[in-house]
This record gives C-alpha cells, sequence and structure tokens, in this order.
C-alpha cells in the first residue's frame, strides 16, 4: 500500500483508501499499465464560440451530458456571482471542453460544469434544488457594494445587460475522435482534461464516459453478496477498483482479440458492451454469480489473496478458467490450486509483466492446466 509510482492519481488512491477499501497487491507491470499514454489517435479538435443563450437552449434541449460524479453543484453563490458579472463587465473566462458524443451528437462535459450550470441557473432565476428539495434565488451576491449589478437577478438587469450577457461568448473547445472507430480517446481525453478539482481512478473515468446500461449492472453485480466474499470485503470500493476487477473477469473471458494496454483493452470492452441486450446482462450476471459459487465451494473465500493483498493476475486467470469449467470441477481442486500458486512459471506470469500479451496467454493456459486438465 505505501509503494510510490510515477501515477500521481494511483499515489494518491492508495494514500487515501480506507479499511472498507479493496487492498490489492503492488505489481509494477500493473502500475505501469495504469498510467500508460495513449496510442495514436486522429483527434478533431476546434473552437466554437456559442453565446451564452445559445448554450442554454441547449441545456434545455438536453443537448449536454453530466458524468455521474459531476452531477453535484458544488459553487457557492458568491463564486457564480462573480462569473456572471465577469461576462457583464467583459472580464476573460476559462473555456469549457466538450466531448461529442458519435451516437447523438450530444456533448459530453470534460471540464466546465461547474460555469456552466452558474450561466443557466442565472438564466432561470434559482440555483439547483438543496437536500430540502428547495431552489435558492439566484442574486448576484459578493460583488463589491457599488457595483451596479450587486443583488440583481437576471429579469432586474436592464434590457441592455441583459442583451449583453445573452449574446456574451463562452468559449468552448469540441473534441471528438476521428480514427479509430473506436471512441477509445474519450477515456484519455477525459483523465488529461478534467480538471474538476479530483483524481480519478480509471474506473471512475470509464463510468463516466461509457455511461449507459453496462455501467448500471456492474453497480449491481458488485453487490452481490458471494462476489463481495470472494475479494473478501463486504462493502464497494471507494474508487470503484472492485468494478474494475468485474469489467476485467467478463472482457477477459475471451482474449483472442487481447492487445497491450490492458486499460484501454478494458475501456473497448465498456465502449462495445456499454448498451447490450438485456439477455447479454442476464447471462453475465448468471455466469458470475455461479462462478463465485464454484469458488467459494471449493477455494473459500478470499482466495486470491496469496502474499500482501489481492493478486489481480492470479483473480482473472483462474476465474475465467472456473467460468469455463463450471460443469466439471475436480473434486480436489483445492489442492490442484496450491500447485498451481507453487509453479514458478505461474509465479513469474502473476508478477511479471502481467498485462503483456504472451504473459496472459501464458498464465491463462497455466491456470487451465493445473485446475482442469
Amino acid at each position: 500500500m505505501g509503494q510510490e509510482t510515477t501515477d500521481p492519481r494511483l499515489d494518491l488512491e492508495r494514500s487515501t483508501a480506507s479499511e472498507l477499501d479493496l487492498e490489492l497487491e503492488p505489481v509494477t507491470s500493473e502500475d505501469e499499465d495504469y498510467a500508460s499514454v495513449p496510442v495514436d489517435y486522429r483527434i478533431s479538435t476546434y473552437p466554437a464560440d456559442f453565446t451564452l443563450e445559445v448554450l442554454h437552449q441547449k441545456w434545455k434541449s438536453d443537448d449536454f451530458i453530466i458524468p455521474d460524479f459531476q452531477r453535484a453543484f458544488v459553487w457557492k453563490p458568491t463564486q457564480s456571482s462573480r462569473l456572471i458579472e465577469s461576462f457583464l463587465v467583459g472580464l476573460p473566462v476559462p473555456p469549457v471542453f466538450v466531448y461529442t458524443e458519435p451516437e447523438s451528437e450530444k456533448f459530453l462535459i470534460i471540464d466546465g460544469q461547474q460555469r456552466l450550470k452558474s450561466i443557466f441557473y442565472y438564466f432561470e432565476g434559482l440555483f439547483e434544488k438543496d437536500i430540502r428539495g428547495n431552489r435558492q434565488e439566484f442574486r448576484l451576491t459578493g460583488l463589491h457594494p457599488e457595483s451596479r449589478f450587486a443583488g440583481k437577478t437576471f429579469k432586474e438587469l436592464t434590457e441592455a445587460d441583459s442583451r449583453k450577457l445573452r449574446n456574451s461568448v463562452l468559449r468552448s473547445f469540441v473534441v471528438q475522435q476521428v480514427d479509430p472507430d473506436d471512441d477509445t480517446s474519450k477515456y484519455h481525453i477525459f483523465e488529461r482534461l478534467n480538471t474538476g478539482g479530483t483524481f480519478l481512478a480509471n474506473q471512475e473515468i470509464r463510468n463516466c464516459v461509457y455511461h449507459g446500461k453496462l455501467a448500471e449492472s456492474l453497480a449491481k453485480l458488485n453487490l452481490n453478496l458471494d462476489w463481495r466474499k470472494v475479494l473478501g470485503k463486504p462493502h464497494p470500493d471507494s474508487r470503484k477498483k472492485d468494478i474494475e476487477l468485474l469489467v476485467r473477469f467478463f472482457a477477459m473471458r475471451d482474449i483472442s482479440g487481447y492487445e497491450k494496454p490492458m486499460k484501454d483493452f478494458l475501456s473497448k470492452f465498456m465502449y462495445k458492451n456499454k448498451d447490450a441486450s438485456d439477455a447479454t446482462f442476464e447471462q453475465s450476471a448468471h455466469v458470475l454469480e455461479e462462478t463465485c459459487i464454484a469458488l467459494l465451494e471449493s477455494l473459500g473465500p478470499r482466495p486470491f489473496h496469496i502474499k500482501s493483498g489481492l493478486n489481480v493476475a492470479t483473480m482473472d486467470s483462474v476465474m475465467v478458467a472456473f467460468s469455463k469449467n463450471l460443469q466439471e470441477v475436480p473434486i480436489d481442486v483445492k489442492s490442484r490450486y496450491q500447485n498451481l500458486l507453487c509453479d514458478t512459471r505461474f509465479q513469474y506470469c502473476t508478477s511479471r509483466g502481467t498485462t503483456d500479451d504472451n504473459i496472459i496467454r501464458e498464465r491463462f493456459s497455466k491456470a487451465e492446466e493445473f485446475l482442469f486438465g
């Protein structure tokens, strides 16, 4: 847990982990994959100088998508008021970044949600609902007492000031992936450009950019009691490492198309399956449930805590092997598992180069051979 890496997100994640969170065995290759840089992409990025009135109309038309973790409006009325005053007096305002969703042509807000909502709420005259369901009136507060805008709602502005605000421009950088046709750059763009004040873990980013039925289904599966026993933690991980392990299990049941890095492989899986059929989700849930039951009956709880924490590479290979042999689990599988853990090549494949193509295929083959051969 104390191992330092070159990725500030991973360092922060480890340093702030609670006792309720998963403790993963530190493996250098896994850390390197976590922080890996993107492969080549062709990205189209262009500035769009939308007026505030046009942005508000897009908001009312549901043209904006706000990632789940960003949904809360956290700015104080004074912060929002000063932003509005900046437009009214002509001061520069930082741009926002949005990503064009290929299917819907809607805008995923990467950076700038607080600014955009402040604008929209001022036009509407009310802030977001509080915990009691009430909406506070939006009057410009915290300005210099002599400011002619102090204390005013949008409706109380002069006609000229109202027009100036509506016609003010907020530069927006619109990003869209041109090639390859897999939308995976959205993950890396969000990872690099989001400045919301919170470092996001890899799976948190995936849940933001690949929102859909798959993300919702994974959240439900993550609460399965047998799955929690396999992990050895009764409560969900605060940084969604457990959900990433679910994605890894489902994605690696078919490693025929695997290419390093692992984090892009998992992102492509989520993109491809984000809105799969209900039948597919039901089948996946059944496979996970039956696999966890078989693991617990055969190996007991927390079977993948080998040394200092849960070994992810052991987990993916053994879980996938079990999932493909549920009807023919040998009665001596527990001793077979111990033999597997003692195999020097398997030890190497679960501690070195764990995301390399050839290492993955070797350890999956070893798990299948020792446990079910």
